[in-house]
């Protein structure tokens, strides 16, 4: 089974995509600047199955088969942007969000080239990018008695890549994938985050999105 590393991974939405990969059955590996800050907060992440969590730098992060990126959007493309050679050639996953706060409310910040997943793929040229995990909630993610079922929206421009992160997503406990199409549609996806948190904000809830129908 691939392995899969999350850049940037020790915050609470890596943590939470760490724990349920593991789950069904990968070898995680949650990288940070702070190797050792990693390495700690891997061993309080307790999957259920045959997986294992590790903590490394994000270069071991990136050495891994797939390339989850955790990191917050402001610092996404510089970090990427120096493990460009380590990245070549894989599957890169963009779940970046550029998000601001604005009293209540979280709005959406539009990147020069109109989504984070546009921005990685522009530093990322010998790499695959496919969005996904967009609209989870953090503590339900990490919570595996939650009862989270929710779906997660994959996009990219590439059919295979597209196919393979959903089907690790759909191997994931309490997730299902729903491939959306294209790059095309990154902004839109990526910006409506704004709008699952806010609403999670005004209810004081944890809700997630579910795609009725199909």
């Amino acid at each position: 089974m691939a392995t899969v590393g999350i850049l940037g991974g020790t915050g609470p939405a890596g943590r939470g995509v760490a724990v349920r990969l593991a789950s069904s059955g990968y070898a995680v590996v949650i990288g940070s600047r702070d190797a050792e800050r990693a390495k700690s907060i891997a061993r309080d992440v307790v999957p259920r199955g045959e997986g294992t969590v590790d903590g490394g730098t994000n270069e071991e992060a990136a050495a891994c088969d797939i390339v989850v990126v955790s990191t917050p959007w402001d610092s996404a493309v510089a970090t990427v942007s120096a493990l460009r050679k380590e990245l070549a050639g894989k599957t890169v996953v963009s779940m970046v969000n550029a998000l601001a706060r604005e009293g209540r409310e979280m709005v959406p910040i539009y990147p020069p080239r109109g989504s984070m997943a546009a921005q990685i793929a522009y530093a990322l040229p010998s790499s695959t990018v496919v969005g996904a995990f967009h609209h989870l909630p953090a503590a339900q993610m990490e919570d595996l008695d939650s009862g989270l079922e929710a779906d997660v929206i994959v996009f990219s421009d590439d059919d295979d890549a597209r196919r393979q992160v959903a089907a690790i997503v759909d191997a994931m406990p309490g997730l299902r994938a729903v491939i959306a199409g294209s790059m095309s549609l990154a902004s839109a996806i990526e910006a409506f985050t704004a709008v699952c948190i806010s609403i999670n904000i005004r209810h004081k809830a944890h809700s997630y999105v579910k795609m009725a129908g199909l």
